[in-house]
This record gives structure tokens, C-alpha cells and sequence, in this order.
């Protein structure tokens, strides 16, 4: 096993004092860019990593995130958290993951991160009114994704009711009187703002809100909720995954997207355009929300004041299952 290599390798191989290395390995300004230059070549050439328990003592920080989810199975919440890794990484943070399930869960969540001295934890989707109802720890920062504003904590979310509002004022253009709705989960922040997004478009055309039929994210609710929409002609479905369902639902019952029922999801999953028709909807931008939501959390880390809130625009993507 290869010996592990150690600042002082670091030091002679760029020809400074192993003080120098550890300055530029813990981000201090006092090295001119020169020098930072070269030691960074070396550590490259060397295979040099900072050992991060060493560095936690030296510094208090232990170079660690939390992220609190309530599920990995919805799409949404596994592409933020393959989103907020790559960003943690580019910064060179770890992440730790804890799941919160049923009453308690999200304060047991974390517990277990605080246990395991990560400096600041980001709340992802159906975790956050979980959240808002528990005693959130002040002793680290915290930011929560698709949250209304909170003294608390900062807030980083999308736009899902423009995003909604888009998706409506599209099918409302094609012709159609109405748009129907298959709406997320109760209680879902995401889920309420898209249902917010859609009723604001109806009522901004004068045209009437059809009662949503309810679903919990899945393309197995999607199905079973087509069939109270067997009179409607367009749908806006509050995910692509329940979208995915709806087309399959509409399809066995004989009838045709978009010729007798238009259909437009959430999301723009990455295999959205390989649905049979492809599938219009809108587009959130998990990369930008990944990012946003470590620059946060990373702010308050190194001393800085609680952010404002972040909204990312929602993008409309037209494709032919709309018409």
C-alpha cells in the first residue's frame, strides 16, 4: 500500500515551508497567488489530500453538509441531492445524509447529523413542513429547499407557480375551456405552489377550476387519477412521474395526446422527451437549486448573515404531448 502523502512531501516537491502548505490547504489569504499556484500543482502532482479529521481540529469545520430527506423515491428529491453533492464536491465538502420518517423524524435527523459535527445541514422537498413544525437547532446553519420564508432558517425554491402558471396559460392557448389538474401530495410546499400556480391562471382567463384529483407523486397515482378525467381535454399534471401514468391511463382507455386529451407535466424528467408522445412540461433547474442551496448554507458557515430567499425560475418546454 502506497505510503500516504503528507505536507511535507508537499512542501519540498514545491520548494516552500510546510507552514506555507497548510495556509493554502486551509484557504488562508496569507499566500500571494505565485506561491498558491505552485504548491496547488503539487499537491495535484502528488496526490495530496487534506486529512479531515487533522484539519477539523486545526479549524472547528469539519468540511461536512447534512442534507434531511424524507424519501429517495421521487425523482425530485434523488436529482437535488445528485445535485447538491457535485456542488458540495467542487468545494470540497462531504455530505452526510440522514433520513426523516414519521412524527419525530426530522429532529431525530438532526441529531444524527449533529453527532456527526457537520456544519450546516440542507432540508430537501416533503422534509420541509416536517421542518417548519420542529424545533429547528440554532448551533448550525440550516436552508431549506421549497419553503415559505422563515426567520429560521434560508429558504432556496423554485418557482412552481409561475412554472404552473406557464404550463396552464399554454393549454389555455391551444383552445381548450378548462385545464384539469392532478395535483401533488397534501401538505407538500411544491405541491401547493404548482395547485396555487394553476388556479391563478384559470381564474386570470375567466375560466372555471375543475376539483384536482390528488396524487402522491407516483406514475401508479397518475394512472388511477385519469379516471376521474375521463371528460377532460387538457391536464396539467404537478409532476412528470404522475404524467407518466395519466398518458398510460389515457392510452388504454382508447383515446389519443395530445388529439383528444393534452397533457403537460413538472419537472422536465431527463427521459421526459422519450415518453410516448413526448412530454411538454416544465423544467426546473435542479443544478442551479443544488447550488444555491450549498451557497447558502456555506455563507452562514464562514460567518455570514442569514440570506434572503432564492426563488429559481421555472422554464415551460413544449413538446408534442400538448399538441
Amino acid at each position: 500500500m502506497a505510503a500516504r502523502v503528507s505536507m511535507a512531501d508537499v512542501a519540498a516537491h514545491a520548494g516552500v515551508s510546510a507552514q506555507t502548505v497548510s495556509r493554502v490547504a486551509n484557504g488562508s489569504p496569507r499566500v500571494d497567488p505565485a506561491t498558491r499556484a505552485r504548491v496547488e500543482r503539487s499537491m495535484t502532482a502528488l496526490g495530496y489530500r487534506m486529512h479531515r479529521a487533522a484539519r477539523a481540529l486545526r479549524t472547528g469545520r469539519s468540511r461536512t453538509l447534512g442534507v434531511v430527506v424524507s424519501t429517495l423515491a421521487s425523482v425530485g428529491n434523488s436529482r437535488m441531492l445528485e445535485a447538491i453533492a457535485e456542488v458540495a464536491a467542487d468545494g470540497d465538502y462531504a455530505l452526510a445524509v440522514a433520513i426523516a420518517r414519521g412524527d419525530g423524524g426530522v429532529a431525530d435527523a438532526f441529531a444524527r447529523l449533529i453527532d456527526q459535527e457537520v456544519d450546516g445541514v440542507v432540508v430537501l422537498n416533503e422534509a420541509t413542513p416536517l421542518t417548519r413544525a420542529a424545533d429547528v437547532p440554532t448551533a448550525i446553519p440550516v436552508v431549506v429547499v421549497d419553503s415559505p420564508p422563515d426567520a429560521r432558517f434560508a429558504v432556496v425554491g423554485t418557482d412552481h407557480a409561475g412554472g404552473a402558471a406557464a404550463a396552464v396559460a399554454h393549454l389555455l392557448s391551444l383552445g381548450h375551456a378548462t385545464v384539469h389538474h392532478v395535483a401533488g401530495p397534501a401538505g407538500s410546499f411544491a405541491a401547493d405552489e404548482r395547485e396555487r400556480g394553476w388556479r391563478a391562471a384559470l381564474a386570470a382567463a375567466g375560466a372555471p377550476a375543475p376539483e384536482p384529483v390528488r396524487g402522491d407523486w407516483t406514475a401508479a397515482s397518475g394512472y388511477a387519477a385519469a379516471d376521474a378525467l375521463r371528460d377532460a381535454t387538457a391536464v396539467f399534471v404537478a409532476n412528470d412521474q404522475m404524467a407518466l401514468g395519466v398518458l398510460r391511463a389515457v392510452a388504454d382507455a382508447g383515446r389519443d395526446v395530445p388529439g383528444d386529451v393534452a397533457v403537460v407535466g413538472f419537472d422536465d424528467l431527463v427521459d421526459a422527451a422519450q415518453f410516448r408522445p413526448p412530454l411538454t412540461t416544465v423544467r426546473q433547474d435542479f443544478a442551479e437549486l443544488g447550488r444555491r442551496a450549498v451557497a447558502a448554507v456555506v455563507a452562514q458557515v464562514e460567518g455570514g448573515a442569514l440570506p434572503a430567499p432564492a426563488i429559481v425560475p421555472a422554464e415551460l418546454v413544449v413538446r408534442a404531448s400538448s399538441g
